[in-house]
């Protein structure tokens, strides 16, 4: 009786041993299952990231660039601007006041219509002498400045419309009063040139006696000039003669 039961016994333990496989089984094929989704996941999810992440840095790698890009042009042109203002200030700086204007003394030679042009170009015109006192300042700066007897300043007074109607460039005519022709001037001298001479130069290097020193010349030759204009705030750059004398 007892075998009995034993065998009973050991029978039933064989069953349920055999029945606690296939559930063992089916466990650890479940769990590989999530386990290998998990992987899928996480490896989709860091695919994700780098996707983003590599996205990311060309995205910022350009705005970087076009950044640089915008900073780069925005140097440049403040380094352009820095330097026509330094140019146009020390270009103001070569004006020369003198009571209520500014005088430039351009060592540049040309034309007396391209000097005008030069003069109109800067803020001014070639210069009207409207007194003695602004003569005996003009003929000493000229005086100065030449090397040569022929490096004479052109001035704005010419007879090109009219012969012997001398007129500034401005266009009111030239005042009686103060003409400092020197010996013979104007002579319209012909020589080489039919036209005359309709245009005129200042200066005499060696100085000129009762400052007279205004000779007219054919307007083609090249000379040096002197621009004039009206003295105002906005240049404060400048020398001061002190009683015409620098």
């Amino acid at each position: 009786m007892s075998r009995q039961r034993y065998s009973e016994g050991s029978s039933g333990d064989a069953a349920a041993s055999h029945h606690e496989k296939p559930n063992r089984g089916l466990k650890l094929t479940s769990e590989r299952g999530a386990l290998l989704v998990l992987c899928a996941l996480l490896a989709a999810a860091l695919i994700v990231i780098y996707r983003l992440s590599e996205f990311t840095l060309l995205h910022f790698s350009f705005v970087f660039l076009e950044s640089h890009q915008t900073f780069q042009t925005l140097k440049e042109e403040n380094e352009a601007l820095r330097k026509d203002l330094s140019d146009e200030n020390k270009a103001e700086a070569l004006w020369e006041r003198h009571g209520g204007k500014y005088y430039y003394f351009s060592t540049m030679k040309s034309s007396w219509i391209k000097s005008r042009d030069e003069c109109r170009r800067k803020g001014g015109d070639l210069v009207k002498i409207n007194s003695r006192e602004e003569q005996r300042f003009l003929e000493i700066r000229v005086r100065d400045k030449m090397e040569e007897d022929e490096d004479k300043f052109w001035i704005g007074l010419t007879d090109s419309e009219e012969q012997g109607s001398w007129l500034w460039a401005d266009g009111s005519p030239l005042d009686t009063r103060f003409t400092f022709w020197n010996g013979h001037e104007p002579d319209n001298w012909r020589e080489g040139n039919p036209d005359g001479e309709d245009c005129v130069r200042m200066g005499m290097r060696g100085g000129a006696e009762d400052l007279k020193c205004w000779f007219d010349k054919v307007c083609a030759v090249p000379h040096r000039s002197i621009c004039e204009k009206e003295a105002g705030s906005d240049y404060p750059e400048f020398s001061e003669s002190l009683g015409g004398i620098l």
